[in-house]
């Protein structure tokens, strides 16, 4: 069985859709559950899942409150409570395809050894354009990922986004769960939970693979292209990289701030780049969002 987790809170706008998209999938309702962990919610959430339960009386749908702030806190209660072997997690506005299920258990049977996978996402903009900052080097903070039209496992430094990712039951009986201590709350932005999961799934040489037909449709609200969201979302990556990375020791914080180094030569020589092109706003983002991840690295 397969168990799809959406961990949610007050996102009751495009909730249904989301949930509504999963059930019209061609797929056996017999062959997956849906488990919907509301994360003390204060809009129509769970207005909008009876909706969707009467709509779709014969979809294994299982709805919890998760009292502990948190994403990290929702996703292991969602672990908790799945019966599947593989957790596959959307966001509350991310909508799959037709074919999502179907593809997802063609490509179980092709690559059996994999612990953890990632699909495509695509950014839908709810203004109907992309921000004028945007481009190769700042994809990722719109929660997008497009690698190609082939599977690949997910080297180096990459991994799998949590608006469509999956993990398999063995993974998490091997390395655990989210750490709590990471993770978005309804508070602050901070981020590291998945790449600290999938940083330690790859020390036991997990295979992470990259599923380029296992694709969704992500929102992305208006309000997450604007510059002050970037400071904020600057802020809590690098505080959360150094919540990472310090209890592992110090040797650790102190390569992450060597790190940091590379990656501002890396901005600065992309900004350069950028205004050579006559496109000076996708350049100096980059050192805007670089000089809050620092500020995050050695906050106090």
């Amino acid at each position: 069985m397969l168990s799809i987790i959406i961990c949610t809170y007050n996102r009751d706008k495009y909730l249904y859709n989301a949930l509504k998209n999963i059930a019209e999938n061609d797929f056996p309702y017999t062959s997956y559950e849906i488990i919907l962990i509301n994360n003390n919610s204060t809009d129509n959430t769970e207005t909008e899942c009876r909706h969707f339960r009467a709509d779709f009386p014969n979809v294994d749908f299982r709805y919890f409150i998760e009292p502990k702030q948190g994403l990290s806190h929702a996703r292991n209660r969602g672990i908790k409570e799945a019966r599947g072997d593989l957790y596959i997690f959307l966001d509350d506005d991310s909508f799959v395809k037709k074919n999502y299920l179907m593809n997802l258990e063609k490509n179980i049977k092709l690559y059996p050894d994999i612990l953890a996978y990632g699909g495509k996402i695509i950014p839908l903009f709810e203004s109907g354009k992309a921000p004028a900052w945007l481009s190769k080097w700042t994809y990722s903070w719109v929660s997008a990922i497009d690698l190609g039209d082939k599977s690949v496992l997910f080297k180096n430094n990459k991994y799998p986004i949590g608006a469509n990712m999956g993990i398999s039951k063995n993974s998490v009986d091997v390395i655990g769960f989210f750490n709590p201590q990471l993770g978005r709350t309804q508070k602050n932005l901070l981020a590291g939970e998945e790449k600290d999961f999938f940083y330690r799934l790859k020390k036991i040489k997990g295979e992470i693979r990259y599923l380029p037909d296992i694709e969704v449709e992500h929102v992305i609200p208006e309000s997450r292209t604007t510059i002050e969201y970037i400071k904020r979302m600057g802020l809590g990556i690098g505080i959360s990289e150094k919540l990472r990375t310090l209890p592992l020791s110090k040797i650790q914080y102190f390569k992450r701030l060597f790190l940091e180094l590379v990656k501002w030569s890396a901005s600065i020589i992309l900004c350069a780049g950028f205004i050579l092109i006559f496109q000076p706003v996708k350049g100096t983002v980059l050192l805007l969002f670089r000089w809050y991840v620092t500020k995050g690295l050695l906050s106090k």
